[in-house]
């Protein structure tokens, strides 16, 4: 008897030795990761975003929050929130407390900052390449078969062709999309006023935002041509490969879609160091790999090597050359009485 309980006081002095063992193993390796278990936390990001962002985003957070996990041992969770990207920039002013924004143009973002002290003037210096992280175009998405001939911009002003597209009074990427057809217009020797007119001439309804221009022409049968995003024409390809197919016009415009920490909520959640570095992480190897798989250009000149076959070689002109930047642009052509007003009438009036 009394040798069991020697073996049985044993037993146990072992397992407490082992129990005192691991936890020093445990401490040892979160103070060699720069952290300790008690510190861990949960936190938590809004992003702000623009219509056809919501894959991107998704696929991006599990990515970034396994490597916020890693580095700092917190848990983070981002809650995406998407629309035009003008109505998402109001938003923003009008008070949603986004930590970062991820716009489809600088203006959207330019106008919080002149709606007060959210987001620095110099906010574009704050990341590589003025602060956009990926770049896309727009290109045309039409039915399997092409039963319109779509080849070019030339045919979508054509008698009996409809094009669907959204409004650029409050899409960014609309914008994008009238850009493309005005300065190919430039480009090409014809009267950009009365080309993009008749262009518009063929567009029925003006959706608030890209997504749902992109379900108007998918999920709801209409229109023979939808002036989209890449990613938007290539996830949609990808997804019904029977059902549609792409068209790449001879010229069309570089989309550089920019992102920015809200400063002033951001100061206000705690979460600056966080917000800050979720931006950062969308330049490396891991998050540009996340934009490409996702259809959107990325940066990173390997990255992109990798993904060559999914985005076809094009001819771009940039809203520097033809338009004077964004500054210019969005006054003439998208404000009050600016060019876009000029040439759209809506049925009926």
């Amino acid at each position: 008897m009394v040798d069991r309980i020697l073996i049985m006081n044993k037993s146990s002095d072992i397992i407490d030795n082992m129990k005192k063992i691991l936890t020093s193993l445990l401490v040892t390796l979160a103070f060699g990761l720069g952290i300790t278990l008690a510190s861990a936390k949960d936190v938590e990001l809004l992003n702000v975003s623009y219509d056809p962002t919501r894959e991107l985003y998704i696929d991006y957070n599990k990515v970034f929050a396994d490597y916020w996990k890693k580095q700092t041992g917190d848990n983070v969770k981002i809650t995406q929130s998407h629309g035009g990207s003008g109505k998402q920039a109001r938003a923003v002013i009008d008070g949603l407390q986004a930590d970062v924004v991820t716009l489809a143009l600088a203006p959207d973002i330019n106008s919080i900052v002149k709606s007060g002290h959210l987001i620095p003037a110099d906010w574009e210096k704050k990341y590589a390449d003025n602060s956009t992280p990926y770049t896309s175009t727009i290109v045309f998405l039409v039915r399997k078969g092409n039963p319109k001939g779509i080849k070019d911009w030339d045919d979508l002003i054509k008698s009996g062709v409809e094009v669907v597209t959204p409004n650029p009074k409050t899409s960014g990427g609309a914008r994008w999309n009238f850009l493309g057809a005005y300065g190919y217009a430039k480009n090409t020797g014809k009267d950009p006023k009365e080309f993009v007119g008749a262009l518009y001439k063929n567009v029925t309804v003006l959706d608030t935002g890209a997504r749902g221009s992109t379900e108007r022409f998918t999920s709801r049968g209409e229109g023979d041509v939808l002036i989209a995003w890449e990613n938007e024409a290539l996830s949609s390809v990808h997804g019904a490969p029977n059902d549609y197919e792409i068209v790449y016009p001879s010229q069309t415009i570089l989309a550089e879609p920019p992102v920015a920490v809200v400063d002033q909520y951001a100061d206000k959640h705690g979460t600056k160091e966080i917000a800050t570095a979720y931006l950062k992480y969308l330049y490396s190897p891991e998050g540009q790999e996340v934009i490409a798989r996702n259809y959107y250009r990325p940066r990173d000149k390997a990255v992109l090597a990798k993904h060559e076959s999914t985005f076809h070689a094009i001819k771009l002109f940039t809203i520097n050359d033809l338009f004077g930047g964004w500054g210019a642009a969005q006054k003439e052509y998208f404000g009050d009485g600016g060019v876009f007003d000029q040439i759209y009438k809506p049925a009926g009036k």
